[in-house]
């Protein structure tokens, strides 16, 4: 049986997949959409990094050191399609993913990965500390396509934030119920957690999400401009 993630990424790329399904608002008039086909096609590369770069299986465990953003919600469904344990609580892990690599956070893990949130960067801005992988220069050069070399099982761990739950209450427990059809806005300022089970609650019901950066207004053009039925 397929854990609930890879459901989810079948879906995003088979139903109504030219429709936006993640739309983020940033600082200093940023703005990126993503369609379901666009989405999924930035997860699969992420899987095949985690999988063929950095020998990630199911079980491994993945700190998420990162800001509600479009980049950190790929990762996660990257990790979760892998059928890895993302963790949220600030807790040990065996992977690191962070926009801060220069802070010495990378001691104890078997590798950091470092995310540059600008959404054009091409690679990190500057100098990286000896060992520290560059996602925005690596990412491009996988597959487009994600083939798990080993099936995830439903019983493994998929998030340790607040609380706790496996692959396969990924969508029943841990996402927040949507209405069907829902174009959710979400606000990047209440964390990374919230937003994550917020959007897969939105997904699940074939919906769509617009996560906004705490620098941004959110005003009625914004609202009537993206069709938000629900913040």
């Amino acid at each position: 049986m397929s854990i609930p993630a890879l459901n989810l990424m079948t879906s995003l790329r088979s139903g109504h997949s030219t429709s936006p399904r993640l739309t983020w608002y940033g600082p200093d008039s940023e703005r990126v959409e993503l369609s379901g086909r666009v989405l999924d096609n930035w997860v699969a590369k992420t899987s095949n990094l985690l999988q063929d770069e950095l020998d990630a299986e199911p079980g491994t465990t993945i700190r998420l050191d990162l800001p509600a953003h479009w980049k950190s919600v790929v990762w996660a469904l990257a990790a979760w399609q892998l059928g890895l344990e993302v963790v949220l609580d600030g807790s040990s892990a065996d992977l690191l993913v962070t926009d801060k690599p220069d802070d010495g956070a990378g001691a104890g893990f078997e590798a950091v990965i470092a995310v540059p949130l600008a959404a054009l960067a091409m690679r990190w801005p500057g100098e990286l500390p000896a060992g520290v992988v560059d996602y925005a220069a690596e990412v491009r050069s996988h597959g487009d396509v994600f083939m798990a070399h080993t099936e995830a099982d439903e019983g493994l761990p998929a998030v340790r934030g607040t609380s706790a739950y496996p692959h396969g209450e990924l969508v029943s427990g841990f996402a927040q119920p949507q209405e069907p059809g829902v174009r959710l806005l979400v606000r990047a300022s209440e964390g990374l957690e919230p937003g994550l089970a917020a959007a897969l609650g939105a997904w699940d019901q074939d919906g769509s999400v617009v996560l906004v950066h705490g620098d941004v207004e959110v005003n009625e053009h914004l609202l009537e401009n993206e069709r938000v039925s629900r913040s």
